[in-house]
């Protein structure tokens, strides 16, 4: 199979008053000439960047999907925006949805066999809004490991906390009741809760997951707007947002999927299963939130059900 697009670039993405043109990086993995729809990838975080995702990347090799990688706008390798931390006002789902058009538009990718989307984690929130919208081109829609709401996100947040061993929970109420969401006792109660939840590889972390971590500490602009200083609660600028009254309008097949142990909890999960029209939820056993990257043999199961539905007919 011929890789002749294969490519990483920049589109320019002009954002209301926002003086100076931004703009968005992606990258192609596959042949955007081909006869299948591409997929677009939406990252997690919010702030992370795309390359913890770059498994997906084999849906080119092992089914004929071309993937199209993106940085979501003030991280990574896309433009950052240093000076608009605090600014609830930009930092809101309208934002996304404008730079997730802009790419679209810029790639072309409305055109001939469409698109799909993936959203996974955070992306699966903006992923949801935009198949809500019923835009153009879209074929299928996957939500890995999705938030239907910030409510439900914090309550399923609240519930894997009260598995945690019980002094590992005293040491997140109380450095959190302090505000030290950057002391030591505080972080190695984090990496209890990340080991059991957010990516049950081991050893951790996977090398993937490595540049994530790197663009969020680097840039705390997005991850801290958006939500707030403790990543076991949501407190920014999306505080109050839910898909939920929207996921009725999803007209698309759609395939829903979260691990056992996840971070997106059963209870944040459940509304897309009740409220999209067409839909299917699968639950991977012992998996946590990174279920593309915990074990080798539950990559391939994953890979293998995202390319399964994308490829499968109407």
């Amino acid at each position: 199979m011929a890789d002749n697009n294969h490519g990483e670039g920049t589109v320019p993405f002009k954002i209301q008053h926002i003086d100076t043109t931004c703009h968005t990086y992606y990258k192609i993995i596959g042949d955007l000439s081909s006869n299948s729809p591409r997929l677009v990838v939406l990252h997690g975080g919010p702030g992370t960047g795309h390359e913890y995702l770059l498994p997906f990347s084999r849906l080119w090799h092992q089914f004929g999907i071309p993937v199209v990688f993106y940085d979501q706008i003030g991280c990574a390798a896309s433009t950052h925006l240093p000076h608009t931390a605090g600014d609830d006002s930009l930092w809101q789902e309208s934002l996304f949805l404008a730079e997730l058009d802009n790419l679209l538009d810029s790639l072309q990718l409305r055109d001939g066999p469409g698109y799909h989307i993936l959203g996974h984690s955070w992306g699966g929130r903006i992923a949801a809004a935009f198949a809500a919208t019923q835009p153009r081109g879209l074929q299928r829609l996957v939500l890995a490991s999705g938030i239907a709401s910030s409510q439900s996100w914090v309550e399923g947040i609240q519930i894997i906390r009260r598995q945690l061993p019980s002094d590992t929970q005293l040491a997140i109420n109380e450095e959190e009741q302090k505000g030290n969401f950057d002391s030591a006792r505080f972080r190695d109660a984090l990496d209890v809760f990340f080991r059991n939840y957010f990516c049950r590889a081991k050893p951790f972390p996977p090398k993937e997951l490595l540049p994530a971590f790197k663009h969020m500490s680097e840039d705390k602009t997005v991850r801290e707007t958006i939500a707030g200083p403790s990543p076991l609660n949501c407190t920014g600028s999306f505080r109050d947002w839910t898909c939920i009254p929207r996921l009725h309008q999803i007209a698309v097949p759609t395939l829903v999927y979260n691990g056992e142990f996840d971070t997106s909890n059963d209870i944040t999960t459940v509304p897309f299963f009740e409220h999209i029209p067409r839909v299917r939820w699968i639950t991977f056993p012992d998996a946590g939130h990174m279920c593309h990257l915990e074990r080798p043999e539950l990559t391939e199961k994953v890979l293998g059900l995202v390319g399964e539905f994308l490829t499968q007919e109407k």
